[in-house]
């Protein structure tokens, strides 16, 4: 019996198929009626259907669980396996109530966050103040800690925090002399 589960032995049968119909075009002469190759985009799909199926493999988990009941350390692990200890850790530290919640979790924070900054915060930014008065980032931080310059911090609603300057309000500040 395998190690793999169903779902990873079909995906790495697939890929040795598609490898062995490639191997054996390279030294073939080809017929039109006779399929020769797996085309580039075939390969890659096959390719990364097997990695997405490794990856969600509960092997890896069950290696792992014997791994730190045979003794063998975080580090260990992580090495074998090509990662950090702390995200070793993070992936199959726990029992399998934990692990899926930590994984949720992720999945949650990753679909909830946007990869952008926003474009309609209010004022501008650290940047784009300093620019607009010809000062560096530091000088518009030092106005404001001064009182010279109003700025407040925006959180958006999923955790986002953002530094806003607000240069036209409140003290006079000149622009620097250049």
């Amino acid at each position: 019996m395998s190690f793999l589960s169903a779902e990873t032995a079909r995906a790495l049968a697939e890929l040795v198929a598609l490898d062995a119909l490639h191997a054996s075009s390279a030294g073939s002469t080809r017929r039109d009626d006779e399929e020769t190759d797996a085309s580039p985009l075939e390969r890659l799909r096959g390719i990364r259907s097997l990695v997405a199926a490794l990856e969600a493999d509960p092997a890896s988990l069950a290696a792992v669980r014997e791994a730190m009941a045979a003794g063998r350390t975080w580090d260990e692990i992580a090495d074998a396996a090509g990662l950090s200890p702390s995200a070793a850790k993070y992936r199959w530290a726990g029992d399998d109530d934990e692990i899926a919640a930590r994984h949720e979790a992720s999945r949650k924070r990753k679909r909830e966050r946007p990869s952008s900054v926003p474009t309609e915060l209010p004022g501008l930014s650290v940047s784009e103040a300093a620019a607009k008065l010809g000062v560096t980032p530091q000088a518009i931080y030092q106005r404001v800690t001064r009182g010279l310059l109003r700025a407040e911090t925006v959180e958006l609603a999923d955790g986002r925090k953002y530094k806003r300057v607000f240069p036209d309000e409140g003290g006079t500040v000149a622009p620097a002399a250049g």
